[in-house]
């Protein structure tokens, strides 16, 4: 097919319809239509990786350790996808499938690829250039690219690298995507069973995507290897999807199997992965991609993790975190009013609950709702609530409790503007973060209390706010004087992890580039914060499940977890203070797994909204996992956290997987095994490499007494083997 043709090619509905036994028989395909005649080749015994050498796709890549070839069919090699919007038509594409490279060459360890003049679908040729280098240094293949549009139009995604066979190591070897948000690792699988994320009306494959400013990296894992996606850029100037497309979909709606033969229907079966950059690079304009790197290891996530955290200690940045911090403690999390004025307890009966803190040995009360309006109304407002008190009220509270050795940690959050405020109204409205389309980004709201709102009637809901914009962040600064005016011992930032429904503001006025990729805004508002308390250096900033990257800035994590939470947060960092939210009136099991996973408790009694002595059997055996790890600090605490390297656990022969590794100092390891029947004791083997002297620990008793790694665990209870 011509590449220098202007004619307008067939639509994407002639397209579907069109079976030719190839992958051409796809719609908007990122495939060669046939194998390359020659390939330009880089292999060292890490990587084999393969490009066409007229069209510049990627034709091979193989891992050499284990063989497995991770792009198999050189047929279906894929370059690069581009999207540039006419005014008149935006479903404008450019298909590298449907361009000829400039320039393939080889120079030593690396390929040069330049592809010029662009043939797009319906805007015919586009002064468009597009160059990138591969690089194969020791165990990472490193893409780099940039872009140069000199065209009248906006490049608005620009997808490199593509790799348009993405197999798994064997035909029976299950895949999964796996990408960190929220304190975890998010896990989906996409062979041999793949199923659609994205509305069904909107795509014409099944498709899954993941975001960079939730996951930095992103692992593709197979039963014992996997493969490393990292985005070479901590900084996040804009936003990367990892994106995967399974074509032509999938043989049935129920279990979203995929197709096993090379064809089905006599279409090619094949899974895409591309890595899609949104630059929206403007007319005559030009710019340096984010360097996409592989790298490929064997064994679990962990193993994947490690590739990670290599790259992290380049840039992260370990952040100051007062001693009660860092020490072994538990928190209460107190919400004293929400949006439909509940006005539970009063600021002057705030000291009872420090009073029952210190009585129990909890550190820290999470104040939350203590603004106007209560929780969830009148953002982002850090004004006190005449109705609960004054704020002399609120002030003397804080300093009594304190003053008892109980932290108070003020909760709020700046991203979201309450559009039922009269300040909304009259003056935030100007600062709110606008679509292409020139409206306001809009979150729903929370429901809260009473039939009306949990029904979503009267719910108030947000605009988002653009913290690209200098102006809001110094209202926010205004704002959060107010809270270091209060002396609390921290500020919690509620929902710091995201902005609703907005990745990019596109408004003209905000004095950012037009659009501005909104998380970029947010490590300025966290220094915008911390510069208002700098003269209190043991102030603690924390966040709800904060991104790694804001870890920097917000360094206590509090968040959620349920069964099946992949610990990656404290695999990724031992000693980070980590918080999980404790709700049961008997939660051993969540207790259990907080031991496990080296948690700090928050109790939160009726949904935060209670005393601590409204639920005893959660308060006293978590007392005791606490008291268990002050007594060996140096095991479960300030031990490094291995997660189930260096021991393996079993029980009646198969494999028990609730358990934890901790590695001291001396190199001696603790492994915590949780027994989560209601009923049945556990008798379990632990075996560890080269033991030496074992002794047994549990939260009811502590006093060690000598282990063989023979085990019994009681029901709904844990046990600590320990080397000496």
């Amino acid at each position: 097919m011509s590449t220098n043709s202007n004619s307008e090619n067939p639509t994407r509905r002639t397209l579907l319809k069109q079976v030719a036994g190839t992958a051409m028989a796809i719609a908007l395909p990122q495939v060669a239509i046939s194998a390359p005649a020659s390939e330009v080749a880089l292999e060292n015994s890490h990587f084999r990786v393969t490009f066409d050498s007229a069209t510049g796709a990627l034709t091979g890549l193989e891992r050499k350790a284990s063989g497995w070839k991770i792009h198999r069919r050189p047929e279906l090699g894929a370059s690069f996808r581009m999207l540039a919007p006419l005014p008149t038509r935006r479903d404008n594409f450019i298909l590298g499938h449907r361009q000829h490279a400039v320039r393939v060459e080889k120079t030593g360890n690396r390929v040069h690829l330049e592809w010029n003049n662009l043939l797009s679908e319906h805007g015919g040729v586009l002064p468009i250039r597009f160059m990138a280098t591969v690089t194969l240094d020791g165990d990472a293949l490193k893409f780099e690219s940039s872009l140069e549009n000199n065209s009248s139009l906006v490049v608005e995604t620009a997808e490199y690298p593509c790799l348009g066979d993405f197999s798994a190591p064997a035909p029976d070897a299950p895949l999964w995507r796996r990408e960190m948000w929220y304190g975890n690792l998010q896990s989906q699988e996409i062979y041999p069973h793949f199923k659609n994320n994205e509305g069904y009306w909107g795509v014409d494959f099944p498709v899954k995507t993941g975001n960079s400013n939730r996951s930095l990296f992103s692992l593709i894992q197979s039963a014992d290897q996997g493969l490393y996606v990292q985005l070479n850029d901590h900084v996040a100037r804009y936003l990367v999807q990892y994106m995967y497309e399974q074509k032509p979909g999938v043989l049935e709606s129920i279990h979203n199997e995929v197709p096993r033969e090379e064809t089905t229907s006599g279409k090619t079966v094949h899974l895409e992965f591309r890595t899609t950059h949104f630059p929206f690079l403007a007319q005559k304009s030009s710019i340096d991609l984010t360097p996409i790197v592989l790298r490929t290891y064997s064994g679990d996530w962990q193993s994947g993790l490690d590739l990670y955290k290599q790259w992290r200690e380049t840039w992260f940045r370990q952040i100051h975190v007062p001693n009660w911090a860092k020490d072994v403690h538990s928190w209460q999390q107190l919400q004293i009013n929400d949006p439909e004025d509940s006005l539970c307890i009063r600021y002057s009966d705030l000291v009872k609950y420090g009073e029952e803190c210190a009585r129990n040995g909890v550190r820290a009360i999470q104040l939350v709702g203590w603004n106007r309006g209560g929780q969830d109304r009148g953002n982002p407002t850090q004004d006190i609530d005449p109705r609960l008190g004054t704020w002399q009220e609120l002030h003397n509270a804080i300093a009594r409790i304190q003053a008892l050795g109980v932290k108070i940690v003020l909760f709020g959050k700046f991203n979201w503007a309450d559009v039922t405020t009269s300040w909304y109204r009259r003056e935030l409205y100007k600062f709110d973060d606008k679509d292409p389309y020139g409206e306001p980004y809009e979150h729903g709201g929370y429901a809260y209390l009473t039939p009306t709102q949990l029904a979503g009637i009267n719910k108030r809901r947000f605009a988002v706010m653009c913290f690209q914009c200098a102006a809001y962040r110094d209202i926010a600064a205004k704002e959060f004087e107010k809270v270091a005016a209060l002396q609390p011992a921290g500020f919690l930032y509620d929902e710091v992890c995201h902005h609703g429904p907005a990745l990019y503001c596109f408004a003209a006025d905000h004095g950012h580039p037009v659009p501005a990729f909104i998380y970029r805004g947010d490590i300025p508002m966290a220094k915008a914060l911390d510069e208002v308390v700098k003269g209190s250096p043991d102030f603690l900033f924390s966040g709800e499940g904060p991104e790694d990257i804001l870890l920097q800035y917000y360094p206590l994590s509090y968040f959620r977890i349920n069964d099946g939470h992949p610990p990656v947060c404290r695999y990724i960092d031992s000693q980070a203070p980590l918080m999980v939210a404790v709700t049961g009136f008997d939660d051993r099991e969540m207790l259990n797994r907080i031991l496990m996973y080296r948690y700090i408790i928050s109790y939160e009694p009726y949904n935060f909204k209670g005393h601590l002595s409204d639920f005893p059997l959660t308060l006293e055996y978590g007392k005791k996992i606490d008291a268990l790890r002050s007594r060996y600090k140096d095991r479960l605490w300030d031990a490094a956290y291995r997660d189930k390297l260096g021991a393996r656990v079993t029980a009646g022969g198969q494999p028990h997987d609730l358990y934890s590794v901790f590695r001291n100092a001396n190199g001696k390891r603790a492994v915590v095994v949780v027994n989560e029947s209601a009923t049945e004791h556990l008798s379990a083997q632990v075996d560890v490499a080269t033991p030496g002297k074992l002794v047994l620990v549990t939260p009811e008793n502590p006093d060690p007494v000598p282990a063989s790694g023979s085990i019994a665990v009681p029901p709904r209870s844990a046990a600590v083997v320990m080397e000496t």
